[in-house]
This record gives C-alpha cells, structure tokens and sequence, in this order.
C-alpha cells in the first residue's frame, strides 16, 4: 500500500513538473509572439509614411519617377511580408521573407532621400520635413521594438533547447523561432545623412 502511494505521489510530482515545463514554454512563446506585434505596429506606421512622403517628393522629383516607384513597391512587397509574418511569427520562411522585404525597402528609402538631398527645394518642404522626423521616430521604435522581439526569441529557444525543456518541447511541437534581422545590417547601420537646414 505504501508502495502504490509513493508511486501516486512521484506520478503526480512527475506530471505537475512536465506541465510546468510545458506552461512555461507556452508562457515564453506568446511573449515573442506579443513583441512581434508591437514590430507589426511599428512596420504599419512605417508603411503609412511612405507614400505620404513619396507623394510630398513627387511635385519636385519630376524626373525621378523610376525612384519613386521602387519605394512604393518596395513598400508594397514588405507590407505583404509584414502580413505574412503576423500570421507566423517566428517561422523561419515568414520572418526570412519579412527581412528581405525590409532589407529592400530600406535599400529603396536610402536611394531615395540620397537622391532628395539634390532638390533643395524639397529639403526646405516643411512637410517633408515633419514626415521625415516621424520616420525617423518610427525607425527608432521599429529598432526597439526588433530587439524585444529577438530577446523573447532568444528567450524561448534558449528554454526550448535546454534539458529537460527540450523533451517536453520535441513532444508537444514547440519548433524554433526565427529572430528578425536585417539581411544586410550594413545597410541599416549606413543610413543615409538627411538634412534640412
């Protein structure tokens, strides 16, 4: 008899624990999953810039039209991937995907304000001038947002790859999150120098 509750208790211990395991992954994996969308939040403001501000450019970028045109599809195509992404976050194709979408998009915005910096007039718009502060508020935050977001990652694959978590993730489908980085930093880190004086 006392055999059969010890069995009980340690059957019962065993199981609180694999549940506690399996809580905590699941606790990790909706927090990366939130800060995803606080990136989502920050990408469709972004996106809702753009076209403002190519619309601003357009009366004195005439003969720019090619330019123009590459931001707004490159805007297009990360919005489509931004979706993608909301619906996955964390899958590896999804997040890929977003992160060439917005390596092309801000290769695209570089062209674009290099190539504003020649029409002084356009540098002098007090509207271009607010649209471009608000993008650079919305850089910075989509910066912020991205690094939450591959801490909770960070976060949940460490957990998920550590024993005994790694048994309990195996089993019950816990698969890797990707983190979301710009496939070509460099990019990023060489920002074009807007100025409006």
């Amino acid at each position: 008899m006392i055999g059969l509750v010890v069995v009980l208790v340690v059957a019962v211990v065993l199981i609180a624990w694999l549940v506690g395991i399996y809580n905590r992954l699941v606790r990790l994996r909706n927090q990366f999953k939130n800060a995803f969308s606080q990136i989502d939040v920050q990408l469709k403001r972004r996106y809702d810039l753009i076209p403002n501000l190519v619309e601003t450019a357009k009366g004195y970028m005439k003969h720019e039209r090619e330019t123009l045109e590459a931001v707004i599809a490159a805007r297009n195509k990360a919005q489509a991937a931004v979706q993608q992404a909301s619906a996955k976050p964390g899958d590896p194709a999804a997040m890929q995907g977003l992160q060439a979408a917005e390596t092309g998009l801000t290769g695209a915005l570089g062209r674009f304000f290099a190539l504003a910096e020649s029409y002084p007039n356009l540098k002098a718009n007090e509207n271009m001038a607010q649209l471009m502060e608000e993008l650079t508020s919305t850089e910075n935050k989509v910066a912020f947002s991205r690094q939450a977001y591959n801490d909770a990652v960070m976060a949940y694959n460490t957990a998920r790859e550590t024993f005994p978590d790694a048994i309990v993730a195996g089993a019950t489908g816990f698969t890797p999150a990707q983190l979301f980085e710009l496939e070509a930093p460099a990019v990023e880190r060489a920002a074009p120098k807007v100025s409006f004086t």
